[in-house]
């Protein structure tokens, strides 16, 4: 055994010992705390006890081994050592160690017992030792079974028991072909008496028959008739003095557990029904040794099934690996829900099956309150015997087709208790999750035995055609149905240039995009997953193209996968192919080569505000933060008049910053030890949680700590479009975790993990990937699922539409995470391990180099500045000012070359500046300021271009900071692409060199003259100074107070009386007594109305 590891000695080969080997070496994969021995004393490996009559059909042995011997042998690094055919003899906790039959002694840090049961065989019954006599338990007595039965055809063979058991060996029995008749003997008036009341046991009673196999019922055996000569069966006498000749008795009446171990070293054991008695952590009375599956006698029972064994096993191997971790978990009411195909009868039971005959064992919270269960009086139980059981059972029988079932609610029908199933079991795994979780039903009770009424099956889509799904430019489905239809538009672009779906905000994109793409299917036709114009593939077939051929720059790309070779591509190619660097190569979004690729908010590191301002908001991993940086974020908003906001995602946006001064303000919040907090690019955004245990007495699992690791872990890696999670420390689900891209919940066993959930323009339910995950595999289950959608995911589609999109939705992509299907995992856990351990901070790195530091400027001709739009103070903040209905400038911005009085060249911008443009897909650019006036400069292929820097459509002054474009399809062979200027807001797209705008006729912007000239410098034509400012300057087209009117708000800020946020009158007593007078008046007088026939209220309600 390896230095620092304990070892675990656990007795007992069968099929709870194989569990808890199982998950322990899979929870202790990573960490390798522990080496495994374990001891078994049948000569076989763990077999399938459950499948013991397959036995019969093949008689191989190995057929039924749970694990082959090569997975025995496959473990690795001595974490599992087995010894077969070897008996336990003592234990000796004082020595920590245990003694085997053979003599060999062997050492332990902690001993698991999983000595199973042996079978009851009734010793005080005369004749129970008389050949022919057996019970039906391990491999070996099925052994001697066959052997004894192949000698006795023409006979009868008898089983004793009609459990579940009894009817599993009668039916090996007759499978074997050797008897006349196989007949079962069951004391009670029907079989299978511990799962089924007395209508279903009849029934199964009847079918069992029907195939041959007699069953007496009410017999118990008085003695067991002998042969003296040979001391063989004959026949059994019973109590009520019949007779039956058999010569064969099969005894499946029950388990004892073997306890016997545990009685010799003075472990306490139960008096009654025996047992190694363990506590709910399965501790027995001695440290360091625990008992599991039918050995174990917890708060007095036992359990002769083997999913309660398998749970013991699940408890005790997570609180071995994962106590560090998360809560400890405790073993409580085992689920003993059976389903069986016994005899060729389907046979089920699940939840409390008898509450309506004993009374509920327990009841949902909520049921019990509304209940008001009461304590009976024992006088009148005596009398009358108990009350009826606050329960309702709903009965169907078909005799017919041989179906029964009886499932028992609360009395109100909300909750469904347990039940029972004969003939058909099909919506037995529906229902057992719906007593386990003690879930409230949404329908009537009747509809889950006949099932809910069948209506017309909706055929048309979900959103009628005019639904509005582009509320920037109020947008139908049908005005996008509609010129797909008519052949306008045969590509997603085209549906926005057409319709100006989607150059708003951009929120609708993705179903502007569905709706198109079926419109298209509808219609027969092809619909192209381009990325855009300029490549022929999709983002996830570009992500595998610049994967395997290792491409690390846009000419490269273009060249290898481009339509055009030479071409600078255009605002929807260039961002997705810099995150598809950024999620391969990991480098800074703002180095020369990657810069001209990013979108708006990663160009400076910022989300852009509509003033042209920027956001800055650092990290708070899941919500954490200290005193301290609270104090220095305080302390930059007030300094540097930020506005300042608590996010949804549980952080501090300061919003306002101008982009001369990202710089100073960044580095005081990386000395005080914060960093970026990636708010402005398409990756994790926040991973949001509750206290948990941390501070909540509901809290099961460290919802905080876990959140931590998972922020900590997923920063900064970009994907194709942003990431949010969530981690609940319990199922009051305080995080909202069911509404993210991840979201985890505590539960006693671990974690669920629930994906491809978000809020936004579509809302989405996550959906559960994993259940009671322990914390130690979490990681590696995002790891695959993340990287998975990095891979495959379209051009910014969100995990919601990317699971909905995915063939087979939520099950594929269960196959390919927790079991491997492509044999891709390994692959995506270490390209995540690459991205992660790659991890640097932008805004750090930012500070520190000069090339990035020197971007951060205004204007780059000069370091005066211009303020761009006004602000006003709202609730002790400034903010802009804001945009009226009608903000734009539709002015003829274009036609201002012509109407210019007079224009000379003036140097306007040192012609080194643009050095190394040429090589760079956007080119580089510059704002410049001229008096009052604010202009943009670009160098792209070789050329200059010049333009006024206000975008019309709103009246930003941002054009510098767009991304260049140009079309494919030239108007002449061997003749550059016109190319045309993105605006960062809401992608206008300008041609630079006529001013027309591409997507909207009403706007233009105004283009100047440029040339590059030996003395160095770039000169631009432009007009005289006081015509240049007339036309274009900031004073002149600036946002205004007052322009936006009195505000949205007016009309409900009188009627609250509404003067800023309230504050506490010092006259105002805090407890003083509140009379209500008015509101007592007003609702008299409505009774009065209302009782002469009158209306109430304020008159007829809006139709909301």
């Amino acid at each position: 055994m390896a230095a620092g590891r304990k070892k675990i000695v656990v007795v007992g080969l069968g099929m709870v010992g194989i569990s808890f080997i199982e998950k322990l070496l899979k929870l202790d994969a990573r960490a390798r705390e522990y080496d495994i021995v374990v001891i078994g004393e049948e000569p076989h490996l763990a077999y399938n006890r459950v499948g013991l009559t397959s036995f019969f059909d093949h008689r191989k042995i190995e057929n039924l081994y749970l694990n082959p011997l090569e997975w025995y042998e496959s473990v690795q690094d001595g974490a599992l050592n087995y010894h077969l055919n070897t008996k336990v003899t003592e234990i000796h906790p004082s020595e920590k160690s245990v003694t085997c039959a053979n003599g060999q002694e062997v050492t332990y840090d902690i001993l698991v017992l999983a000595t199973g049961s042996d079978a009851l065989l009734p010793k005080h019954t005369p004749g129970h030792d008389a050949k022919g006599v057996f019970v039906y338990r391990t491999v070996e007595d099925l052994e001697k079974l066959i052997g004894f039965s192949a000698h006795q055809k023409g006979t009868v063979g008898a089983v004793v028991g009609g459990g579940l058991l009894g009817l599993e060996a009668a039916k090996a029995m007759m499978d074997l072909e050797c008897f006349d008749k196989v007949k079962v003997i069951e004391r009670n008036r029907w079989v299978l008496s511990r799962q089924l009341d007395g209508d279903a046991g009849g029934m199964v009673v009847e079918q069992v028959r029907s195939l041959g196999c007699d069953v007496l019922l009410s017999k118990r055996v008085g003695k067991i008739a002998v042969d003296e000569s040979t001391n063989s069966v004959k026949g059994v006498h019973f109590e009520d003095g019949e007779y039956m000749d058999c010569s064969t008795i099969c005894f499946a009446i029950g388990v004892r557990p073997r306890d016997e171990l545990a009685r010799k070293a003075r472990i306490k054991c139960a008096d009654r029904g025996g047992g190694i008695i363990v506590n709910d952590s399965l501790q027995t009375s001695e440290p360091d040794i625990y008992a599991i599956g039918e050995c174990a006698s917890w708060q007095g029972q036992t359990f002769g099934l083997i999913a309660p064994g398998v749970e013991m096993a699940d408890v005790l191997t997570f609180n071995l690996t994962q106590a560090r971790h998360h809560q400890p978990r405790l073993y409580k009411r085992p689920d003993l829900s059976t389903k069986l195909k016994l005899l060729g009868v389907e046979v089920a039971s699940f939840g409390d099956f008898f509450a309506d005959r004993d009374g509920p064992k327990y009841l949902p919270a909520r049921a019990a309150k509304k209940g008001g269960a009461q304590t009976p009086d024992k006088v009148k139980t005596l009398t009358s015997g108990l009350p009826p059981a606050p329960v309702k059972a709903l009965t169907y029988k078909d005799p017919f087709q041989n179906v029964y079932k009886k499932y028992i609610f609360t009395l109100d029908g909300k909750y469904l208790l347990g039940g029972m199933m004969i003939g058909d079991t099909s919506d037995y795994v529906k229902l057992v999750p719906l007593v386990k979780n003690q879930k409230e039903l949404d329908i009537p009770p009747s509809q889950l035995i006949l099932g809910a009424k069948k209506e017309g099956a909706d055929e048309g889509d979900d959103l009628d055609d005019d639904t509005q799904i582009c509320s920037c430019h109020n947008v139908t489905k049908a005005d996008v149905v509609n010129v797909t239809k008519d052949g306008t538009c045969k590509s997603i672009g085209e549906v926005k240039t057409c319709t100006k779906a989607g150059t708003g905000c951009g929120g609708c994109m993705p179903l502007v995009t569905s709706i198109f793409n079926k419109t298209m299917k509808d219609m027969g036709n092809e619909v192209k997953n381009n990325l855009c114009v300029h490549f022929n593939h999709s983002r996830a077939d570009l992500y595998n193209i610049i994967l395997v051929k290792r491409l690390t720059t846009f000419p490269d790309v273009m060249r290898e996968a481009g339509v055009d070779p030479e071409s600078v591509g255009c605002e929807a190619c260039k961002p997705t192919i810099g995150s598809i660097f950024s999620s391969l190569w990991n480098k800074h979004v703002m180095d020369k080569p990657l810069h001209g690729l990013q979108e708006t908010n990663d160009r400076f590191l910022g989300n852009i505000q509509r003033n042209g301002t920027y956001s800055v908001i650092p990290r708070v991993s899941a919500g954490e933060i200290t005193p301290e940086k609270l104090v220095v974020i305080g302390e930059v908003a007030r300094d540097y008049k930020l506005y300042t906001k608590i996010t949804g995602g549980q952080r501090i946006d300061m919003f306002g910053a101008k982009k001369q001064d990202l710089l100073d303000i960044w580095k005081r919040l990386v000395d005080a030890g914060m960093e970026s907090g990636h708010a402005y690019a398409k990756s994790l955004r926040t991973v949001k949680s509750c206290v948990g245990t941390t501070w909540c007495r509901y809290g099961i699992g460290d919802s905080v700590g876990m959140a931590v690791r998972l922020e900590e872990r997923y920063k900064s890696i970009r994907a194709p479009h942003k990431i949010k999670g969530g981690v609940s420390g319990c199922v009051r689900e305080c995080a909202e975790a069911q509404n993210k891209d991840f979201g985890l919940i505590a539960t006693e066993k671990g974690f669920n993990i629930f994906v491809g959930g978000n809020g936004g323009a579509k809302p989405r339910h996550s959906e559960l990937l994993a259940k009671d995950v322990p914390p130690t595999e979490v990681i590696p289950i995002l790891d695959r699922y993340l990287m998975f959608y990095i891979r495959t995911a379209d051009k910014l589609q969100r995990t919601a539409r990317w699971l909905e999109n995915l063939p087979g939705g939520i099950s594929y992509l269960k196959e390919v995470i927790l079991e491997d299907k492509l044999g891709i995992n390994a692959s995506l856990e270490a390209q995540m391990k690459e991205l992660v351990d790659s991890f640097f901070d932008e805004w750090a790195e930012a500070i520190n180099s000069p090339s990035i530091a020197a971007q951060f400027k205004q204007f780059a001709n000069t370091t005066d500045t211009l303020e761009t739009m006004e602000v006003e103070v709202d609730r002790d903040q400034l903010r802009p000012v804001m945009w009226s209905n009608d903000i734009t400038a539709k002015e003829d911005f274009k036609g201002l070359r012509e109407r210019w009085t007079e224009t000379t060249w003036q140097p306007m911008i040192e012609a080194s500046y643009f050095s190394g443009a040429d090589s760079l897909p956007n080119g580089i650019s510059a704002a410049i300021k001229r008096s009052d006036t604010q202009l943009s400069v670009w160098r792209i292929k070789g050329k200059y271009y010049a333009t006024q820097q206000m975008c019309p459509h709103k009246r930003a002054f941002i054009l510098s900071d767009g991304l260049v474009g140009t079309d494919p399809n030239c108007p002449e062979k061997g003749e550059n692409p016109k190319p045309w200027i993105s605006c960062p807001h809401h992608k206008r797209n300008y041609d630079l060199q006529s001013g027309e705008c591409k997507n909207d006729e009403e706007l233009s912007i105004a283009t100047f003259e440029v040339e590059e000239r030996d003395d160095g410098m770039v000169y631009v034509k432009l007009p005289p100074v006081e015509e240049l400012d007339e036309a274009l300057g900031t004073k002149k087209w600036m946002v205004k107070k007052g322009e936006a009117g009195d505000g949205q708000f007016k009309e409900l800020d009188k009627k609250l009386d509404f003067r800023g946020h309230r504050g506490k009158k010092p006259s105002t007593k805090p407890m003083s007594e509140l009379r209500m007078a008015k509101a007592r008046g007003l609702m008299e007088r409505a009774n009065t109305q209302v009782a002469v026939g009158g209306g109430g209220g304020c008159g007829s309600a809006p139709d909301w």
